[in-house]
């Protein structure tokens, strides 16, 4: 008798990787699709001598690239795809799973482009259920200790979790701006000091286990270009901050992304060479003091001075130098005093997932904001969505990322609110789709085996009661999601 399974979504309390959890949850998994599997993999059929197949039948394909396809059949096989399109006489065995999927949206699972798991420890068991919960497959871990990633990431390895790729530390100057001299700043920076370290450098975390480089904001231009350099020699992708010694249009280009908008607005000034200079001169005449401090004053007294100097020719021009460097911009993150994400009305609910120890730690500095009711300048958060229709008209590449949890930024959660204002910011809702599917696995040159819903791609879905094509609020309508060729519970 072929297996139905039901397709609706549940979401338990969340599970702390260790070893017995995790066998709990290998075998919950499986025995919600049904599957004979051991713990190596799922055993093969003895009459047909094939692993077991997934086939979701009826099912409207929302694809990144092409739009919507209607009432097509999905077959999954292990952990991948092996065949898109209208519904085929296919042998079936006994042991496969027969969905009917009639009236309901399957996506690509999605990606977070910038998160760190490291940033608060206290969440960091917690992240991998919470981004599968809201469908999200696949992240990029942009800045943490190297050798406690790769071992999270193997950890992982055998259960149901976001695949994970990390660039370790935050690869910063002399002054470290996150170098965890301060309890809520976590040490997630290392210094490069000098050129001639920096192959060393990307040659030890390429053995480490990292997938790119993450380039950060007190590093100087000869460094930054030796980083690049280096990255290049050991086929590792850039992400980065524009240093503050350089501007956008001269680091941009050598990275294959760039984050939060943060630094484009110099770039972008009728006055932008002043500002350069004064940025540089107080960069090398800093001689002590917290490199954090460094970067949060040059910021205070230029980022609201360079934004009102804006000058449109000028930043097409600049524009136009990153048409192959993808912009992350985490709108979410960077809005989050005007628009406040805490005040949804389904915020409380996703928060009662964290921890305790973290959710208290969040409502105390949700209450210190609201009892200080701070005037604060929403000018920034203004430029970043209004740079996203700019980013569109230049052919700039945009890609979906949260920073979560930093900013109260609920892991998987948030990316919906991010994928809600880019299509605000002026993406149609397809954009958006593609910026959290198509666009990250391109970063890494995955995007012929991840990010759409074809044969020979990762099984990694996202099964919907309404349509995200139509409005984008709908990416939430999850009903069930499947993380390598297996449902999650």
């Amino acid at each position: 008798m072929k297996e139905q399974i039901p397709t609706k979504h549940t979401s338990g309390a969340p599970t702390l990787v260790n070893n017995f959890l995790r066998l709990r949850l290998i075998t919950k998994t499986l025995l919600t699709v049904g599957l004979c599997c051991t713990l190596l993999g799922c055993a093969k059929n003895p009459d047909t001598q094939e692993s077991p197949k997934t086939m979701i039948n009826n099912v409207n394909v929302v694809d990144p690239v092409d739009g919507l396809i209607a009432q097509q059949q999905v077959v999954i096989q292990e952990d991948k795809i092996v065949y898109v399109g209208p519904i085929d006489k296919i042998k079936t065995a006994d042991s496969d799973i027969i969905i009917d999927a009639t009236g309901q949206f399957l996506m690509p699972g999605l990606w977070d482009m910038h998160v760190h798991f490291l940033y608060d420890e206290a969440l960091t068991d917690t992240m991998p259920e919470l981004f599968l919960r809201y469908g999200v497959t696949s992240v990029r871990d942009t800045g943490g200790d190297v050798k406690k990633l790769a071992a999270l990431r193997e950890a992982l390895k055998g259960i149901p979790a976001p695949r994970i790729y990390f660039s370790g530390p935050l690869l910063d100057g002399e002054f470290v701006i996150y170098d965890g001299s301060d309890p809520s700043r976590p040490p997630l920076g290392a210094s490069v000091l000098n050129a001639e370290s920096a192959m060393s450098t990307v040659s030890t975390l390429k053995t480490a286990g990292a997938d790119f480089i993450k380039i950060y904001e007190l590093i100087d231009p000869a460094t930054y270009s030796s980083l690049a350099a280096a990255a290049k020699e050991f086929d590792m992708p850039i992400a980065a901050h524009v240093p503050l010694m350089m501007t956008a249009d001269i680091a941009g280009p050598i990275a294959g992304s760039m984050e939060h908008l943060r630094n484009i607005e110099l770039a972008c000034a009728v006055n932008w060479q002043e500002l350069l200079t004064q940025r540089q001169a107080a960069i090398a005449g800093f001689t002590e003091g917290l490199g954090y401090t460094l970067r949060s004053d040059l910021h205070s007294a230029q980022r609201i001075p360079a934004i009102n100097a804006y000058d449109e020719t000028r930043c097409n021009e600049v524009l136009d130098t990153l048409t192959n460097t993808i912009q992350v911009p985490t709108l979410r993150l960077n809005t989050i005093l005007m628009l406040k994400p805490f005040e949804r009305p389904d915020w409380p609910s996703a928060a009662t997932a964290l921890p305790q120890k973290v959710l208290e730690n969040w409502q105390a500095s949700i209450a210190m904001l609201d009892a200080n009711n701070l005037s604060i300048d929403h000018t920034f958060a203004n430029w970043s969505q209004f740079l996203i229709a700019r980013l569109l008209e230049r052919g700039v590449p945009i890609g979906a990322g949260t920073d979560a949890p930093i900013g109260f930024g609920i892991p998987g959660y948030s990316l919906h609110t991010e994928l809600e204002l880019l299509v605000a910011g002026g993406m149609s809702t397809r954009q958006a789709i593609y910026a959290a599917t198509v666009t990250p696995a391109k970063f890494l040159g995955l995007e012929d085996t991840m990010g759409q819903i074809k044969a020979d791609m990762a099984a990694d879905l996202v099964l919907l009661s309404e349509n995200p094509l139509e409005n984008i609020e709908h990416s939430r309508s999850i009903i069930n999601v499947m993380s390598r060729g297996l449902w999650v519970e």
